[in-house]
């Protein structure tokens, strides 16, 4: 695994996996010279387990539909490190997953667990959810107006929205909101970089009884709802887990809080970062802001550039299970293949111009929400959210642009603005 032809160089390879490199923008430059140079390669960061580094659109999805042989579920699905991993392992009993959710199962377990939820997700299902979130859109816009014609994007409007419609899906009141923010981004890592270098310097036990402290208060909180939905079903995705069984049995309460929270943080951080991002373009860029605003029908276009643009994962973890030749070289069982989405939807082989933001591009499948049987779950509900968002903000606002620098969120896992000013006028 560690020939020199497949080999990355150390430099690239301490890019791959510095948090504040997804920040700055220095792995665009990494991509770009992986995808010319080395699109296939074994990274060998100092700390970690060697990693094969997938960068082509062809690759990723050829690794995402072979998923006998690609696993979710047998290592670490995000990127960790040596000391990470032995950390979770330790807190877990010897499981690298802090939680079972459908982004930790393989088949046959994940075609099952997926399935309770299918329909109630599916386009259809999810259109009927349309005024809803028109109004908790509309509730938006008139909080950002509220702010006087300048705001934190990210803190006044793109938390909030995509929060509130993923909470009322999951029968949490409003006034919980908060708290359910606090503990997702706690178990997956904070949005604030001092607090998560705070909880790196303390003693893995420490860490630990912190991890371990956090998920029980989140499956006690759902142990709530469910209990609640068991006695009073609902039209919502927590009567579907509270009722829900596997071969005839309950599933246990373990695997209904990974379902709670693979819908609490898939559902929010990936769409208020592309909800972030897409506005970022149009704050940056007066003559796309004009065109918006007289050709309206570009919006659903505009939405899956947001969401390509952005790419709010940027990578996921695979482990070969047997072995295997990808694009012509020799992987071994038991290798570790990251997935870098944001690279293969900034592909010069498949997208025309890819640091562009072209409402307009024509129809191409990027892999910002996965491919194959782990394609995103929540994909419908997120288009849905974003194009009505622009769909009430658009008519009403006069002007925008930015009121400062755009802060990024440092992390090799979700990023998306973490703090986008901006200045604008409503009508």
């Amino acid at each position: 695994m560690t020939a020199k032809d497949v080999r990355i160089p150390d430099d690239i390879a301490a890019v791959l996996v510095d948090p504040k490199a997804y920040a700055d923008n220095r792995i665009e430059d990494a991509y770009r010279w992986l995808r010319a140079n080395n699109p296939l390669g074994v990274a060998e960061p100092i700390g970690f387990d060697p990693f094969w580094v997938v960068t082509r659109h062809a690759d990723i999805l050829e690794v995402s539909r072979q998923n006998a042989i690609f696993h979710n579920g047998d290592r670490a699905t995000t990127l960790v490190d040596k000391i990470g991993d032995a950390n979770v392992r330790a807190i877990t009993g010897g499981s690298p997953h802090l939680v079972r959710s459908l982004v930790q199962m393989d088949e046959p377990d994940h075609r099952k667990y997926r399935a309770l939820t299918t329909t109630w997700f599916s386009p259809r299902n999810v259109r009927a959810l349309e005024d809803a979130t028109r109004d908790m859109a509309r509730a938006a816009i008139d909080r950002m107006a509220a702010t006087g014609g300048a705001c934190d994007f990210v803190g006044a409007v793109a938390l909030g929205y995509p929060l509130r419609v993923i909470m009322r899906i999951l029968g949490v009141p409003e006034e919980d909101e908060a708290r359910m923010l606090s503990l997702t981004q706690d178990i997956f890592g904070t949005h604030d970089p001092e607090k998560r270098a705070e909880i790196a310097a303390l003693p893995p036990a420490i860490q630990g009884q912190l991890i371990a402290a956090v998920i029980a208060d989140f499956t006690a909180y759902f142990g709530t709802i469910s209990a609640d939905r068991r006695a009073n079903p609902r039209d919502d995705v927590a009567s579907i887990i509270a009722h829900a069984t596997i071969d005839a049995k309950p599933i246990s309460e373990k695997e209904a809080t990974g379902y709670y929270l693979i819908i609490a943080t898939a559902g929010h951080d990936t769409t208020s970062s592309s909800l972030a991002g897409g506005i970022a373009a149009l704050a940056s860029d007066r003559n796309l802001f004009e065109r918006m605003k007289t050709s309206l029908d570009l919006i659903p276009g505009f939405v899956e550039e947001a969401i390509r643009w952005t790419t709010p994962v940027k990578t996921f973890m695979r482990t070969a299970t047997e072995d295997t030749e990808l694009s012509g070289r020799k992987i071994a069982r038991g290798d570790w293949l990251m997935l870098c989405y944001a690279s293969g939807n900034r592909d010069e082989a498949v997208f025309d111009r890819p640091f562009e933001f072209r409402p307009d591009r024509p129809a191409t499948r990027n892999v910002a929400f996965g491919y194959g049987a782990h394609l995103c779950l929540g994909q419908h509900l997120a288009r849905l959210e974003l194009r009505i968002f622009l769909e009430e903000l658009l008519p009403r606002l006069s002007s925008i642009s930015l009121d400062g620098p755009i802060d990024m969120i440092a992390s090799c896992f979700v990023n998306g603005p973490r703090h986008l000013p901006i200045r604008f006028e409503l009508n």
